[in-house]
């Protein structure tokens, strides 16, 4: 089963120095029919304008992975971590029994990003938080694993859930395969191109839920960036 949903029908939310659109039920956004996939309980679409952020608030019990799209975000916390994830690259924050965190757009543009949480299959364990750069270049053409619930097998940061974050850069007319379990859920969303899913197109930015598939065929129509998540 795939089931695209295009952008214009997700939630949306204009702050003026935040305009996010929600894929699911998030703040004031509430959808009964899309409160998660799986594990997958939150992607939001964040547009961040330039010096500007999101104060510190707190979290518990939930993984929460940033991808960076263009620009770059600065993270700083509870526990005296402090640090600027770029675009490409990837922060995961592990709240469990409490953290309280801040993330700025310290840069002279605009900073977008994909804000995912996962639910945790342990709760109550100490927080942390990661950063890792990866660079687009290294994933042309082919999945490559950003967090993991298996970190050390996968070679990726590390998040406490039965969970894959990945992404591919797919030139135009090239597909990229993802062997998936017809059992668990699969999140996508391509933030850049056209894309075909099993032959269903969604545009840039769309979500695609899938589930009940055995392989994941990504088709570029055009130069395309696609993140997935795999959850169970």
């Amino acid at each position: 089963m795939i089931e695209i949903r295009p952008f214009a029908t997700l939630g949306h939310a204009n702050h003026g120095w935040l305009d996010a659109t929600h894929h699911f039920s998030f703040a004031d956004y509430h959808d009964p029919a899309r409160m998660g996939w799986g594990r997958l309980r939150v992607w939001n679409d964040d547009v961040i304008a330039s010096k500007s952020g999101f104060p510190p608030h707190p979290h518990r019990d939930m993984e929460i992975v940033t991808f960076v799209r263009t620009g770059a975000i600065t993270h700083q916390d509870s526990l005296g971590n402090r640090g600027r994830t770029g675009a490409g690259d990837v922060q995961v924050m592990s709240a469990g029994t409490g953290i309280t965190h801040a993330e700025y757009n310290l840069e002279d543009e605009t900073t977008t990003l994909f804000q995912i949480w996962i639910l945790p299959d342990r709760a109550g364990e100490q927080p942390g938080w990661g950063q890792r750069e990866f660079p687009r270049g290294e994933r042309a053409g082919r999945w490559e694993i950003m967090a993991s619930g298996t970190p050390e097998q996968d070679d990726a940061l590390p998040i406490r859930c039965d969970a894959r974050v990945l992404a591919a850069t797919i030139t135009a007319g090239d597909t990229v395969t993802y062997q998936a379990d017809p059992a668990r859920h699969q999140y996508l969303v391509a933030p850049t191109g056209r894309i075909r899913v099993n032959g269903q197109l969604a545009h840039p930015r769309d979500g695609v839920a899938i589930t009940g598939e055995a392989a994941i065929t990504v088709e570029a129509v055009d130069p395309a960036e696609v993140v997935l998540v795999d959850t169970r």
